[in-house]
């Protein structure tokens, strides 16, 4: 019975992951099968006193320490509520309380960081955070934030302090229950932008915080939580913050800098080391940060997009086009002029990156991060198999013969292409 429940839940664990096989099997069965892929993840762990083998694999990709630990809370989750559903004609019961619950029971046990500490009160704000993401106030989306630091106040102030932003404590402290959200001020006038909630790790309101708009220079770096991420990691280990946005998804900041997102009913990892461990060797290292924050504002924006690192000279690139966006038009002609050859970074801080990458037709850049071409039209013979999908899918699988590719769908996900075929997807 393990094994068939498990089935039943393998679809939002594999999108957790990717786009990764999974496998649930006795562990004497796990030895029959013989060796397993290099990008491949395995953990035993004991339900009914029998031991069992999860392993996860990927084609191209490692997996990350987050997506492996990540991964341990499920299983030690799975194995604690399938101890608890034992009695006999309980098996629909258990897969529609694990389908409803376990990835909210991870995303908790990993955020409570002490093993030894109960995760409901983290779940019981995941929940309200849940409902809230549907909620609606005079035809916009309510939105809402908080920082749950794990240091003393005294520390919290002075990092307060030293960041800029302004804290207003509230007397007394305020629990966060059921009835938390029930005036609007709470998610209208704190906002999860400017304006976050501060609170304790037992859930306990103790503040508001005003962020400063020095962290956040441009539209990527608003986007993307740059002055939050850089409180929290200064505000005790463990700490975390969470929002509703405005796309009505929950975002958890955590340190080092990644993201717990919850889209569409689904939580995704978007963990930075898993698009650094694609890019390498074929984008400066000091290129890739400023290029894969900026993917997933665009991915949270909604805008679509398609990115290509050109492994070959910059002559070669003639040879794989068909048209640009704006074909002959010399205005046009003339802006990409201005902006080719300019360095990722440069084109993040002016704001022109965003604007480029979200525009019609494939961004091309070398490897030392420069833009060669903005509105590339590929030629798609050079997709060698069968693609199923849109114009950008295409694309993205003909360009990939040619450099390492990111593709970012107008509907949100983002999806790594090499040697033709995806080898990741968030979202």
């Amino acid at each position: 019975m393990p094994i068939s429940v498990f089935d039943a839940i393998k679809r939002p664990i594999t999108s957790l992951l990717g786009g990764a096989e999974l496998d649930l099997v006795p562990t004497a069965a796990a030895a029959r099968k013989g060796g397993e892929a290099a990008c491949s993840f395995q953990e035993t762990l004991t339900i009914d006193d029998r031991p069992y083998l999860f392993t996860a694999r990927r084609e191209t990709i490692p997996f990350t320490r987050t997506e492996e630990f990540f991964c341990r809370e499920l299983l030690d989750a799975f194995a604690s509520m399938f101890t608890g559903f034992k009695q006999e004609g309980l098996a629909g019961h258990f897969r529609t309380a694990l389908l409803a619950s376990i990835m909210d029971i991870t995303v908790a046990r990993f955020l409570r960081g002490d093993h030894s500490k109960a995760f409901w009160s983290i779940q019981q704000l995941i929940q309200l955070l849940k409902n809230l993401s549907y909620q609606r106030y005079e035809g916009k989306q309510a939105t809402t934030g908080f920082i749950i630091h794990r240091t003393t106040l005294p520390e919290l102030r002075k990092r307060v302090r030293y960041q800029k932003f302004t804290l207003i404590d509230l007397q007394p402290f305020q629990n966060i229950t059921d009835h938390f959200f029930d005036n609007p001020l709470t998610y209208r006038f704190i906002d999860g932008n400017g304006l976050f909630f501060v609170g304790n790790i037992q859930m306990q309101v103790t503040g508001v915080i005003r962020t400063s708009a020095a962290e956040e220079r441009n539209e990527v770096e608003r986007l993307t939580h740059r002055g939050i991420f850089s409180f929290i990691r200064n505000a005790g280990s463990g700490a975390f913050a969470l929002k509703v946005n405005e796309m009505s998804e929950i975002e958890v900041m955590i340190s080092p800098e990644m993201l717990l997102v919850r889209r569409k009913g689904r939580w995704a990892i978007f963990d930075p080391s898993i698009f650094r461990s694609f890019l390498g060797g074929s984008l400066a290292p000091e290129a890739m940060d400023d290029l894969l924050w900026t993917v997933y504002a665009l991915s949270k924006r909604r805008h679509g997009a398609v990115i290509l690192i050109f492994a070959g000279k910059a002559r070669q690139l003639a040879t794989l086009k068909t048209g640009s966006v704006g074909g002959d038009d010399p205005l046009g002609k003339l802006l990409i002029r201005h902006m080719k050859g300019r360095a990722i970074d440069t084109l993040k801080q002016s704001g022109a990156l965003l604007r480029l990458l979200s525009s019609d037709g494939m961004t091309v850049f070398n490897p030392s991060g420069r833009l060669l071409e903005t509105g590339f039209i590929i030629d798609t013979s050079h997709a060698r198999e069968v693609v199923t999908g849109g114009g950008r899918t295409t694309a993205a699988s003909a360009a990939s013969f040619f450099g390492k590719v990111i593709k970012v769908s107008a509907d949100g996900p983002i999806e790594l292409y090499q040697d033709g075929k995806r080898v990741y997807r968030f979202g």
